[in-house]
């Protein structure tokens, strides 16, 4: 028999385990439609895009004492310590240009 790339193996168990889920029909027949109020007081979930463009989604590895001290800054200036390294890094940009 031949033996199988990782990938394969990969791909054969997401599809072992597609099969085993059944597909069932959701009954929504006992949840009430919304009224008027309900739908005009509703709102955009999720965090609106900040300048001119979308931030985009990276991972990056930080040393635990760097990480650390972001955290600790952050939470002294009261902002999300994401947000602190982006304008760290933007502050540094600005001054190389």
């Amino acid at each position: 028999m031949k033996k199988l790339s990782e990938s394969s193996v990969r791909d054969w168990r997401t599809e072992k385990k597609r099969g085993a889920i059944k597909k069932r029909k959701i009954d929504y027949s006992d949840i009430p439609p919304l009224s008027n109020r309900q739908l005009t007081s509703m709102r955009p979930v999720g965090r609106p895009p900040l300048g001119e463009e979308r931030r985009q989604l990276i991972a990056i590895r930080l040393d635990p004492t760097v990480l650390r001290w972001l955290k600790s800054l952050a939470a002294k200036r009261e902002v999300p310590y994401q947000s602190l390294i982006n304008d760290l890094l933007a502050g540094e940009m600005k001054k190389a240009s």
